[in-house]
């Protein structure tokens, strides 16, 4: 029975991707960014998709059962919050400014060099974001279905790149659509069962009135605060979430999709953390890794089960779509530097009905070895965790601040922006590989014993880091002189629209 339901939920979103792929029409902009014709529903359950990855589920569930709720709840609640700011502060003036990728903005502000720069970190950095959702999968398959966990990954990538290849952008969005009304029946559902069945229970110390949590460094508050800060600034240069306001139809479309995006985030992780507390009763103490499987498998009923790992499968294809798709674009677009105009840079291969657009065909190449890195580091680094976090503390060490403060002060050029990408990215890399731990994970990925840093240290490097990269950025910044120059001098597409803010020399 989870089998059918599992494999049913996947292909409704495998032929909802592949009926829309219509729409492309063989035009890179409407495969990129939807043709920027996307109203609040389908922008902010793209949103709510890329949120409500396997992170915001299993990760919540075992980090509430085995910390409290602020250990879980951190994360949606991070990922809510940079929602929320993005709606406040940037989503209007980004999809005004109408571009293709995240990193167009940084070559209109900084220039070509820092376009690269941030191209390769943002790519980098999803391909472990895309490889944490990879391994979940692969794990859920291998716990229930007794399929092998490489075949398992090997799954989910075929069936999204399939759809996400044909459809681009309106694959994404309409199957994100139909991938959030499963998770949202399947957590409702077990929601109810649990309150229903043996009642919504906080053990003691672990409630969200508990505040010691996020007080106390014994109770793991460094780490509680490290993810929310993570998650809801770090995440605000999300190129997947990004995608979505550029395909927004308008300023007004974007913001208030933000805000809507932000509130499902809630309504779907909360109740998991909830639903991880009370496993403390239901399943004991001591119920191990995956709190999650072992509630559904030892004590929920066949067709809950189907539910909650139909959704769960829906949430991780949904996160490792956008992710796919964005860093597809931005190694062609950004890296590569093909262009819609640029017939004859790339041999005419008619992919997936992809026309004479070249920009179409680049983006849709570059997606698969951007998948083969992804498979490789998740069958040799089978972990969520560390590859999750890494890659949200590694946008928020060197690239947010550039991208903040250069939308909207005009102090500081190109040799800020690189300051602080070097030094931001530089100062988490090393902290990483000398903290024993990370967000409360063995460190078995990078780690370089000594006999300096403990795992007391855990959680302070996302501030150092983040602080150290600020912090490169403003020095430098206020160190050269503030004189307006002329914008980039080759526009990053023809109608790519206004300069947000003037580069500085």
């Amino acid at each position: 029975m989870i089998l059918l339901g599992v494999g049913l939920s996947i292909v409704v979103v495998l032929v909802i991707g592949l009926l829309v792929s219509r729409k492309v029409e063989g035009d890179s902009a409407r495969y990129l960014v939807a043709g920027r014709t996307l109203g609040i529903p389908l922008v902010a359950a793209g949103l709510m998709a890329q949120a409500v990855d396997s992170n915001a589920t299993l990760g919540n569930t075992d980090l509430a059962y085995g910390f409290g709720f602020w250990a879980g709840a951190s994360l949606p609640i991070g990922l809510a919050l940079c929602l929320l700011l993005t709606g406040l502060f940037f989503a209007r003036r980004m999809n005004a400014a109408k571009l293709l990728t995240l990193p167009d903005w940084y070559a209109r502000r900084y220039g070509r060099t820092i376009e690269l720069a941030a191209s390769i970190a943002m790519i980098g950095a999803y391909v472990l974001l895309l490889a944490g959702n990879l391994v979940a999968g692969g794990f859920l398959f291998e716990h229930f279905l007794g399929i092998d966990y490489t075949l398992g990954v090997l799954l989910i990538v075929a069936v999204v790149m399939t759809y996400t290849v044909a459809g681009g952008m309106f694959s994404d969005s309409y199957t994100a659509a139909a991938q959030m009304v499963i998770t949202i029946a399947g957590t409702a559902c077990l929601f109810t069962w649990v309150a229903l069945t043996h009642g919504i229970t906080v053990p003691e110390g672990m409630g969200a009135f508990d505040l010691g949590q996020l007080t106390d460094p014994a109770q793991g508050a460094p780490v509680n605060w490290a993810t929310l800060v993570a998650l809801g600034v770090g995440d605000i240069v999300a190129i997947d979430f990004m995608q979505r306001i550029f395909s927004a139809k308008s300023p007004d479309t974007a913001r208030r999709a933000c805000f809507l995006g932000a509130a499902g985030t809630l309504l779907i992780g909360i109740p998991f953390t909830y639903v991880a507390l009370s496993a403390v009763d239901i399943v004991g103490p001591d119920g191990g890794a995956a709190v999650l499987f072992t509630l559904l498998e030892d004590h929920a009923p066949a067709w809950l089960a189907m539910m909650v790992l139909a959704a769960i499968v829906a949430a991780s294809c949904s996160t490792a779509n956008g992710a796919i798709l964005g860093t597809g674009a931005v190694a062609a677009r950004n890296i590569a530097g093909i262009r819609e105009t640029d017939a004859g840079r790339l041999p005419e291969l008619k992919i997936f009905g992809a026309g004479k657009d070249p920009l179409l065909r680049a983006s849709r190449i570059a997606m698969f070895p951007i998948v083969g890195l992804a498979i490789l580091v998740a069958v040799r680094v089978p972990q969520t965790g560390i590859l999750l976090t890494l890659a949200f503390d590694l946008m928020l060490a060197g690239l947010v601040v550039p991208f903040a403060l250069g939308l909207w002060w005009k102090r500081g050029g190109a040799a800020a922006a690189a300051a602080s990408i070097a030094v931001g990215f530089t100062v988490r890399l090393v902290l990483f590989a000398l903290t024993p731990t990370t967000y409360g994970v063995p460190n078995d990925l990078l780690y370089i014993e000594n006999n300096v840093i403990t795992a007391a240290f855990d959680g302070w490097p996302t501030f150092i880091a983040f602080l150290a990269g600020a912090s490169a950025y403003l020095v430098v910044a206020l160190l050269r002189p503030a004189k307006t120059v002329r914008a980039a001098k080759a526009p990053v597409s023809p109608a790519a629209g206004p300069v947000p803010v003037p580069a500085e020399a």
